[in-house]
């Protein structure tokens, strides 16, 4: 008999444990339950029965390089969002390219487009557009499509914003 009585409570124990890890609603569903993943990669979310997955990035994580293209049609365009770099860390460095990095100059980074490539960058929020050459690689932090040097970022008004949106296109050699 007492080892039926310890059976039982050790399993009355271990019921507990595993209901204590979320709160049920009159479904039976868990309103709130998350799971994380060590770096906060990964992170589901369990509310009112109804699972989402959410991707988080490590402050220091970087984002996979994407192949870089050999040559870039003269109709290539992309939307997305902008941001600027250039403090301390980067002034004195060598660009992709080889290149000092110089936050004077209207260069920007961006994975794919072929190092030299001009293309002329448009901010709708602000209206203004500057013309930059890409000599670096980047960004590879979120969903952002370029990084601007600081001189490029004044000019487009991002330096206050941070990020914004942006149209990039291509332009032909000797344009702009």
């Amino acid at each position: 008999m007492p080892d039926f009585l310890a059976w039982g409570l050790s399993c009355l124990l271990v019921i507990c444990l595993g209901l204590s890890c979320g709160v049920s609603d009159a479904h039976g569903a868990s309103r709130h339950m998350s799971r994380h993943v060590r770096h906060g990669v990964h992170h589901v979310v369990i509310r009112h029965g109804v699972s989402t997955t959410h991707r988080h990035h490590h402050p220091l994580r970087r984002l996979p390089g994407l192949p870089a293209m050999k040559t870039v049609s003269s109709t290539w365009s992309q939307h997305g969002l902008a941001s600027w770099y250039g403090t301390r860390r980067e002034i004195g460095h060598r660009t992709a390219s080889g290149d000092m990095f110089d936050p004077g100059a209207m260069t920007a980074a961006h994975r794919q487009l072929p190092l030299g490539t001009r293309v002329r960058i448009r901010a709708p929020s602000t209206g203004r557009s500057v013309v930059v050459t890409i000599n670096d690689r980047g960004p590879y932090r979120g969903r952002r499509v370029i990084d601007l040097s600081p001189a490029a970022a004044r000019e487009l008004g991002l330096l206050d914003r941070g990020t914004t949106m942006v149209d990039i296109t291509t332009l032909p050699p000797g344009e702009g």
